[in-house]
């Protein structure tokens, strides 16, 4: 990169006031000409931590600066965070660093997703070979629409409830469809008053909301329900009639009818904190059995796959895992048709 003479003995000739503010005006045009061709290339072709840090640099910020800024905007992130990002040994995973993320765009100056497109495009990079799933903007988008419908029904930040066991049954459809799910739970209150559990359904890509119905199995009824159509997101409320004490503990169960979208590859099971024990079955039609499975796991939707572990057919044509003890992230089962 230019850069001025550090001596001026070096310079023969008299150096007016003005020839001396000409020179640096020209340093300076030069050196945020680069700057912004370094930033410009960065992101369009990425990876993400190179882009981040070429706009830090444009910006001339330096890492307090950035910090002092998204705390402004209601986001903490420490200066190492930053600096591990810039430096690509870290990735931003939690909901709160992707905040962050498009809170940076912002204070950059950045267009909007610019970041965020990277982030998806490496994890995207990082799985290849594996069946995708949802992408990292489409996460982004159902989280901002669930944001929105929990307003609607007025659900706290903290349900009450911690999950010691969570058992789901998935089936697939002749026409390789996710055709319906059942989800039986058991639960232990930690503050009185709970009443009631909001369960949340992601549809495949293509699915219509509005096609999909849900039934209480036992120990609870169908409240509110609410939908997103451009997300493919349901929320539907069930309701225990009877008030739950702290450290009472509580069984229920409900199903999800789908079956609104094409072909399913993977199903995936969400977990925001630690919890207990998670089952998952997948039965599939006798006409829709896929030739192999696996099982994965992800510490978060921006964080590439891991844990990656063959599962075997049965001649009952079902898989499975189980997880003793959860934790924060998300694991799941996929399958490939061909």
């Amino acid at each position: 990169m230019p850069h001025a003479p550090q001596h001026a003995d070096a310079v023969t000739h008299t150096v007016t006031q003005a020839d001396a503010e000409s020179v640096t005006e020209s340093v300076t045009e030069s050196v945020s000409g680069v700057a912004a061709a370094e930033l410009d290339a960065a992101l369009r072709v990425g990876p993400f931590h190179v882009a981040l840090r070429a706009a830090i640099s444009a910006r001339g910020l330096p890492l307090q600066r950035v910090q002092h800024h998204l705390s402004r905007h209601g986001v903490k992130v420490g200066v190492t965070s930053l600096s591990y990002w810039q430096q690509g040994a870290r990735r931003p995973q939690r909901p709160e660093s992707l905040r962050a993320v498009r809170a940076l765009e912002e204070i950059l100056q950045l267009p909007d997703e610019s970041l965020i497109r990277l982030l998806a495009e490496t994890d995207g990079k990082a799985a290849a070979g594996q069946p995708t799933g949802r992408t990292y903007r489409s996460f982004l988008a159902a989280s901002d629409a669930l944001e929105k419908l929990f307003v609607e029904l007025e659900c706290p930040a903290d349900d009450g409830l911690h999950t010691l066991g969570h058992h789901e049954r998935v089936r697939i459809g002749t026409c390789r469809e996710l055709l319906e799910r059942e989800s039986q739970h058991i639960v232990r209150a930690h503050r009185d008053g709970v009443d009631r559990f909001v369960a949340v359904h992601h549809g495949d890509p293509g699915c219509v909301p509005e096609g999909m119905s849900v039934r209480a199995l036992e120990n609870c009824r169908t409240g509110r329900i609410r939908r997103h159509h451009d997300t493919g997101v349901l929320v539907a409320e069930f309701l225990f009639d009877t008030r739950l004490r702290a450290g009472d503990t509580f069984l229920f169960g409900y199903a999800v009818e789908d079956g609104t979208a094409g072909a399913c590859r993977e199903y995936v099971r969400g977990f925001g904190a630690p919890g207990g024990q998670y089952a998952l079955q997948v039965r599939f039609d006798e006409n829709a059995v896929p030739v192999r499975c696996h099982r994965f796991t992800r510490h978060s939707p921006a964080a590439p796959r891991g844990g990656r572990q063959e599962l075997a057919v049965g001649r009952h044509r079902s898989v499975h895992l189980v997880e003793p003890r959860v934790r924060s992230g998300a694991v799941g089962i996929g399958w490939d048709w061909e």
